[in-house]
């Protein structure tokens, strides 16, 4: 590569590309043919991550428009869209998000369309499939399949490798079987099965450098232990509905309250208010810093009005903060309604 900067070693050079803010990188492509090979290169993530310059952007996507995701840049409060998902499936869903090395990984899920004519949903329950969107080169492609097809389960990231367990198959039954992605070999090996399976979604996060399986609606939690790569069942007794992590710590909606969830069952603490979103359905909750996001979903129908509204808004909580207080951000700009997939890309 060329000199980046004249009278600068590359070294230096490059840490100073590495601290402008990604909403300026396509600008920075313009500069010159070594700074736009800069800007594609991993050596410049790499030395973002090693700075402590990178970013966290936000990842959405929404049942309307299909396969189509957004950006969210919280220093720039701007909406980024993203080239269509090119999967074949129409209006993929029920899939799993995650992203590491600074990409995005779109997993598995099925079609959630349905046929205007007769009103059946399309035959796709689950599929194998992974795709992985480099915001650098801003491109899809697709990558090595999972090994077994699947929808409505678990899916995180440890120690930069992607962990996948339960959910359903193509033919609707719930599933045991685990699976670990290497991104950088672009291969999946099996990992024991899941203890227990049952017939409701499950979801999957990191906490204290353990995979916790949660299904919905039950307390147990199938935590996988890293060192022998085998499952635990726990049952925490944690309160049910929307959870999210800011700083690593777990806060939870339940009954129009949030609340920062303790490891105990018998330790939580109120937040603040969130009633508002008892009467929304199908949004998104997650943390960014050290504040919660609130993303889309719709209204439903109510006493006097019949009609589904979809949403675009993004509402955040400031909870670490001796008196959290909420705040509107830009709302989603293509993206409304129903949240589909929701998650954290650092770069």
């Amino acid at each position: 590569m060329s000199e980046l900067i004249d009278g600068l070693p590359h070294a230096v050079a490059l840490q100073c590309l590495a601290r402008v803010p990604f909403y300026s990188h396509p600008n920075m492509q313009l500069v010159s043919r070594s700074w736009r090979a800069a800007v594609h290169s991993s050596e410049l993530f790499k030395t973002r991550n090693e700075l402590g310059a990178s970013e966290e952007l936000l990842c959405v996507c929404t049942y309307d428009p299909e396969n189509l995701w957004q950006l969210y840049d919280p220093l720039k409060d701007m909406w980024i869209t993203l080239p269509i998902l090119p999967s074949e499936i129409r209006h993929l869903a029920k899939f799993g998000v995650v992203s590491t090395g600074g990409k995005l990984f779109v997993l598995g899920g099925g079609s959630d369309a349905v046929d205007p004519g007769t009103g059946d949903h399309y035959g796709i329950f689950a599929t194998d499939e992974v795709w992985c969107y480099d915001p650098i080169i801003r491109q899809w492609s697709q990558r090595a399949s999972m090994l077994v097809p699947r929808a409505m389960f678990a899916c995180c990231v440890l120690d930069g490798k992607i962990v996948v367990a339960g959910g359903f198959t193509n033919c609707r039954k719930s599933i045991s079987k685990a699976e670990i992605y290497d991104p950088e070999k672009d291969v999946w090996i099996s990992i024991p099965d899941l203890h227990l399976t049952h017939n409701s979604a499950c979801s999957g996060m990191v906490i204290g450098g353990k995979v916790h399986v949660l299904h919905k609606g039950l307390s147990t939690v199938q935590v996988l232990e890293n060192s022998m790569l085998q499952w635990a069942v726990v049952d925490y007794g944690w309160l049910q509905g929307p959870t999210a992590f800011v700083r690593g710590e777990p806060y939870v909606l339940s009954h129009g309250i949030i609340f920062k969830q303790e490891k105990e069952a018998t330790r939580k603490r109120v937040v603040a208010s969130a009633s508002e979103f008892q009467s929304r359905i199908g949004f998104a909750m997650i943390g960014i810093g050290d504040e919660l996001y609130m993303i889309g979903g719709v209204i439903g129908p109510g006493r006097w009005n019949l009609d589904i509204k979809p949403l675009s808004d993004v509402d955040v909580l400031t909870v670490m903060s001796d008196r959290p207080s909420w705040r509107q951000v830009a709302p989603m700009t293509q993206c409304h309604g129903t949240i589909l997939g929701c998650t954290l890309l650092k770069i």
